[in-house]
């Protein structure tokens, strides 16, 4: 019986392993490289969250001065001192860098926040200021009729408000802040943080919103705005 040829097998194909990326096997100079970008890339990030951050605070305090001086107000900043330090006595108005004060040493008790037909003592309404509070302050001059707008003003919002007339501000309005920022000028920084004081020729309500809303509760010793209602 005759046998059958085989048909010999096919020749064997080499069979290559699979590739593997190169990315994953990435030499100690790329993966260096690699962490100096991404350090790089956040350090930017942090630097431009500072700047808007920067930008936005100053915007608040810019805006204030800008529709203070559209109302023919002034604005002034001096480096604040004495927070925490009482004292019984009224100190001289050579004791304090502004008038009114904006800063320095006070009465252990605050004035209550309120509209007040006389005069309030400067070191009691320092204490105010302090806490965060607003001390706005006309003088002799000022018209009956803008003493009417400020009050009608004054209790749409009054918390941690006190209007006060003072003589010797003649026909000005003076307001008063105590913001705790600090302050560097002329090489020395005050930790105490900063006075504020807008003197201004006539009551403007925007001039006056734009300064409460840049400077009030913002004191070295600041209580919560509810904590300042008018009788507090």
């Amino acid at each position: 019986m005759a046998k059958k040829s085989r048909t010999p097998p096919p020749p064997r194909r080499n069979v290559q392993s699979p590739r593997t990326r190169s990315g994953g096997n990435r030499s100690p100079e790329d993966r260096r490289r690699w962490q100096i970008l991404i350090g790089t890339a956040a350090l930017g990030f942090l630097g431009l969250a500072v700047v808007i951050a920067l930008v936005a605070f100053r915007g608040g305090s810019g805006g204030a001065r800008e529709a203070l001086e559209k109302a023919g107000c002034t604005l002034q900043t001096f480096p604040a001192s004495a927070s925490g330090q009482h004292v019984e006595q009224a100190p001289p108005r050579s004791r304090y860098n502004s008038f009114p004060p904006t800063s320095g040493p006070h009465n252990p008790t605050a004035a209550p926040f309120d509209v007040y037909d006389e005069p309030v003592e400067q070191y009691r309404l320092v204490h105010n200021m302090e806490h965060g509070g607003v001390a706005i302050q006309y003088g002799r001059g000022v018209p009956e009729a803008q003493v009417s707008e400020l009050v009608a003003w004054y209790r749409e919002h009054p918390n941690g408000l006190v209007v006060a007339p003072l003589t010797e501000l003649g026909k000005t309005i003076a307001l008063g802040a105590w913001n705790a920022e600090a302050l560097q000028q002329g090489g020395q920084e005050s930790s105490d943080g900063q006075g504020i004081l807008a003197k201004c020729p006539r009551f403007r309500a925007g001039a006056f919103d734009a300064f409460v809303d840049a400077y009030a509760f913002k004191g070295p010793e600041r209580f919560p705005e509810d904590a300042l209602a008018p009788g507090s």
